[in-house]
């Protein structure tokens, strides 16, 4: 039977890959076969996590520290994929933050520097490692935004982090129409709350909890590798006439 979701001989680029959802999806990646690109800022736990990811799955990792906001960067990360790998067919634009409080109370300086890092970055990187996926006409880009790119929220005041998602959103729409004909699909993932290694105090909370039961049909939030099917099923063969689409994996959340 064939393996639709084998994604051997792919070469992966995962950014935001030191820690949490980006780690997942990379690990996720090289368990279906690909080889990996782990960019992120912190260099020390890229290359742990590159030497973790050889060991248990056998797959060639490079690590390579990256600003995503800095051009010159994200180009000599794309060349440095080329020189190792040859290609490039999948990227994931995983790397963000998210300024928290009252929007009245966020200052000009916290909303620039989210669209910087959420909205400009996620640009930078779909428009350099893009340019070889245009030459080799073929690839996969999968963008990270957000449940929160496609409605507000009364929870927690996050408007700068709102406005880069919602972004997110219409420039995958873009990028997917502009593209198409050049054999890449553009889509994103827009997560909801998920269990990692900083979120999990916090979503264990009596006051988290009862947002969950009281806001998301299934009543919890995702669990690690709840995400990584829906990475991996944009990134492969599956998905072949996927194009310009944004999946909530939310349990729900979006839909009430």
């Amino acid at each position: 039977m064939k393996n639709y979701f084998d994604l051997s001989g792919r070469v992966a680029v995962v950014t935001g890959a030191s820690t949490g959802l980006g780690l997942q999806m990379a690990k996720a990646f090289a368990n279906q076969g690909a080889k990996l690109v782990l960019l992120a800022r912190r260099f020390n736990l890229l290359e742990e996590n590159a030497k973790a990811i050889t060991e248990e799955f056998g797959v060639e990792v490079l690590p390579y520290a990256c600003d995503i906001t800095d051009t010159e960067k994200v180009k000599a990360a794309v060349a440095a994929t080329i020189e190792k790998f040859g290609r490039v067919d999948i990227l994931v634009n995983n790397a963000g933050t998210g300024a928290v409080a009252p929007a009245e109370e966020i200052t000009d300086d916290q909303f620039k520097h989210e669209m910087n890092i959420d909205l400009f970055g996620t640009f930078i990187c779909a428009r350099e490692f893009g340019k070889e996926m245009i030459k080799a006409g073929y690839g996969r880009i999968i963008n990270i935004a957000s449940m929160y790119g496609l409605v507000g929220n009364m929870i927690v005041g996050s408007s700068p982090y709102h406005a880069a998602k919602g972004g997110v959103v219409n420039l995958t729409r873009a990028l997917a129409a502009e593209w198409g004909k050049y054999g890449i699909t553009v889509n994103s993932i827009c997560p909801g709350y998920f269990y990692t290694d900083l979120t999990t105090e916090t979503l264990d909370s009596d006051y988290f909890q009862a947002i969950a039961k009281a806001n998301i049909p299934l009543q919890r939030y995702g669990k690690s590798g709840e995400l990584d099917s829906c990475a991996i099923f944009l990134a492969s063969p599956a998905s072949t006439y996927v194009n310009g689409q944004n999946i909530a994996v939310d349990g729900g959340y979006t839909c009430v």
